[in-house]
């Protein structure tokens, strides 16, 4: 039965999921990340790794009466000459040119929502999670790393594209390994409509239909690597992204922003 009224109370709750694909994704994000994995030489033609292990994701959500969401889930990569997978992500590498690295990219995302994951989503139809396939650029720089990425969602659940620059570097004392970053993301209005906006159908008092519009948002974060041992590492990522306008608009946003933070472990083979 669609409501007539939402609920005038937010509900505000911490949820522990075992879900995992999501958590994998989360976690593939951080471990994938610059400095995740200690910088060596890329690998030659028959050499491989793998490598297992844990981590824990807490994030704080911008939708309405919506809980932070922490999750705790186990991990596994592997890495050769062509081709590296970490959790729900596939990257197929690319001969270089020059400073300039390449990878052809696949990924599951668990971007959707159900009804009953807020009061405030209450009569809201699902909306599916994706899977994105694109490909990135990255420029080497002795000062810093510079990466561009376009990715399409090829589900065709939202139909949208995703553009991202980022810009990072790695700094290392001893054990230690610090890695901030700062990018901007591009989301295109196909993208947004689809997780932010309101059908006319799912419009009641209090939320008002909404079809959302292309908008950036701003992403910084900080890592800390220790190395345990040539095998073993240990990380912590800290996360804050400021939601462009085409969100923050959206009635099913409350916040202008969206925190997080992950620690994990890896132990590569």
């Amino acid at each position: 039965m669609t409501p007539t009224a939402l609920p005038s109370h937010p509900r505000s709750e911490v949820r522990l999921a075992t879900s995992l694909p999501a958590g994998l994704l989360t976690l593939a994000a951080a471990m994938t990340s610059p400095g995740a994995l200690a910088q060596e030489p890329p690998f030659k033609r028959g050499e491989s790794q793998w490598g297992i292990g844990l981590g824990v994701d807490v994030q704080r959500e911008a939708y309405r009466d919506m809980g932070n969401d922490t999750q705790g889930i186990p991990l596994i990569y592997f890495e050769n000459y062509w081709v590296r997978v970490m959790g729900p992500g596939v990257e197929l590498k690319l001969p270089p040119a020059g400073p300039v690295s390449f990878r052809l990219k696949a990924r599951y995302a668990m971007e959707g929502f159900e009804a009953s994951d807020s009061p405030y989503l209450a009569g809201m139809a699902e909306r599916e999670d994706g899977v994105w396939i694109g490909g990135q650029a990255t420029w080497h720089t002795p000062f810093v790393n510079l990466s561009a990425e376009l990715m399409g969602d090829a589900s065709s659940n939202s139909e949208g594209r995703q553009f991202k620059l980022q810009a990072d570097r790695r700094f290392v004392s001893g054990k230690f390994s610090f890695t901030p970053r700062l990018a901007a993301v591009h989301l295109d209005q196909e993208y947004v409509g689809y997780y932010y906006g309101v059908n006319a159908s799912e419009a009641i008092p209090g939320r008002p239909q909404y079809e959302g519009d292309s908008t950036i948002n701003m992403e910084v974060g900080l890592r800390i690597d220790y190395t345990l041992s040539p095998k073993q590492n240990v990380f912590l990522d800290l996360r804050s992204t400021r939601l462009g306008d085409g969100i923050k608009d959206s009635p099913l946003i409350d916040r202008s922003s969206q925190t997080g933070l992950r620690v994990g472990y890896l132990y590569r083979f």
